[in-house]
């Protein structure tokens, strides 16, 4: 039985790259819905008010929609990396949903911008990989 090539290099950096993603929009989730922020609160001396200095000018509702967006580009990212690994075949399909995903995940951090550079990667280690 012959044994079928995968792009492991691309699979591991893509799965990680989701797993960053994932978590930081879920960690952010819950900090803008509890009404606080990673990068600032609504007890402090500004008693509730940020205005630009607390989420880049916008409300938390903003905020909170692009970390829904963040999630499920997570989501997605780790379904297109295990993907890769089941059907290394369709390795461009699925390379290139994961780099579009990556790209998109940085709308809300990207997963502290670490997780989309390695989805961007492996993405792109994706498409180019060429089975021996």
């Amino acid at each position: 039985m012959a044994t079928v090539e995968k792009p492991t290099l691309s699979f591991i950096l893509s799965l990680i790259g989701g797993v960053f993603v994932f978590v930081g929009s879920a960690i952010s989730i819950v900090w803008f819905m509890m009404g606080s922020a990673p990068f600032g609160s609504f007890w402090g001396m500004m008693d509730g008010w940020h205005g630009m200095m607390g989420t880049y000018g916008l409300s938390y509702g903003y905020m909170t929609t692009f970390s829904v967006i963040g999630l499920v580009c997570g989501i997605i990212m780790i379904i297109g990396a295990f993907m890769l690994n089941t059907r290394p075949l369709e390795h461009v399909t699925w390379g290139t949903l994961v780099l579009i995903f990556s790209a998109v995940s940085l709308i809300s951090m990207g997963g502290w911008f670490f997780g989309a550079v390695l989805g961007i990667m492996g993405g792109a280690f994706a498409i180019s990989w060429k089975p021996r």
